[in-house]
């Protein structure tokens, strides 16, 4: 196994957050590099609110809610439930009592002048991380989604207040063609091993780290395995819109269509088992059990993976 790669991770919430826990459970954190989506982030009760960092984050810590996948276990909602009860403030948007310790110590990071690869930093390593935690990009690119009945919509309006429910029409990330990849991002994608795209969807959490000025670029140019790890198992997605997102973009919900939304950037790809071969010839693929249910799935996945991808070599 590769306990001697350096390997780079992109990923989303929940579903990336679950193959980090499997590979940092099997491999030396300074090995392990992840760069997660930042276009879910906005600006809300006067904080910087970061999903799926934080999600990773908690993930990687321990300390995630194991029933929701995301946010901190054991956590309650007061200060929501007074700002509503008093101030008539709409909650729509979930924040923990202690959720709201990080989105404070991030926001005053920000406002003293560190950038979030910087806050994130200082973050994960207070909560005991060896894994480096990088956000796609300093600069904010916010996701919009354009839907069919409510025009066009925040990401966590879209996501979170309408349930994703509204038909998608189109996605931009806006800001994109003025950002730029960090130095860190960049360093640690040149030194890789390996690159990982976990099983995030890849509209709304890869898409967004692909559209970052130059990395589509500098993926294609490096000379490593670049392995994508499917969403869809047996024509549905575990969690999540991806579903319902390829049926309103017109795609058939297939593994087949997940491997050709990186064409050009992958050189192999990781398929469940219960779905049909790609029966591409150019694309190296290995059909496994991908659904992570438990902590020995994740290892497990994490671990086929990392063994198929060195077997290359052989």
């Amino acid at each position: 196994m590769a306990l001697d790669k350096d390997i780079v991770v992109l990923l989303g919430g929940v579903g990336g957050a679950k193959l980090a826990s499997g590979l940092a459970q099997i491999l030396p954190g300074q090995r392990l590099t992840f760069v997660v989506n930042t276009g879910d982030d906005f600006w809300h009760l006067g904080l910087r609110i970061c999903p799926d960092l934080d999600t990773v984050m908690y993930t990687l810590a321990g300390l995630v809610n194991p029933d929701l996948g995301w946010g901190l276990k054991g956590d309650s909602a007061v200060a929501l439930e007074t700002l509503n009860s008093f101030y008539g403030v709409d909650t729509w948007f979930r924040l923990g009592d202690k959720d709201l310790a990080t989105h404070l110590q991030r926001s005053q990071l920000l406002r003293c002048g560190r950038s979030l690869t910087e806050a994130t930093g200082r973050l994960s390593k207070s909560l005991g991380l060896d894994a480096a935690l990088l956000p796609m990009s300093d600069e904010e690119i916010p996701t919009k989604i354009e839907t069919l009945e409510l025009g066009e919509l925040g990401f966590q309006e879209y996501f979170v207040k309408h349930r994703w429910q509204p038909a998608l029409k189109s996605i931009r990330h806006a800001g994109s063609e003025k950002s730029s990849l960090t130095t860190q991002v960049r360093s640690a994608l040149m030194a890789a091993d390996m690159v990982l795209i976990a099983p995030s969807n890849p509209w709304l959490s890869v898409a967004p780290i692909l559209a970052v000025k130059g990395m589509r670029d500098l993926l294609t140019s490096l000379d490593v395995p670049v392995v994508a790890v499917t969403p869809i198992i047996g024509g549905a997605a575990v969690k999540g819109p991806t579903a319902k997102i390829m049926s309103e973009l017109g795609q058939e919900v297939t593994a087949a269509n997940i491997a050709n939304f990186y064409t050009g950037i992958i050189n192999g790809f990781v398929n469940d088992s219960q779905n049909e071969p790609l029966g591409c010839s150019e694309l190296r693929s290995i059909q496994v059990n991908t659904l992570m249910k438990t902590e020995d799935d994740k290892k497990s996945l994490a671990r086929a993976t990392l063994d198929w991808v060195e077997s290359w070599g052989a």
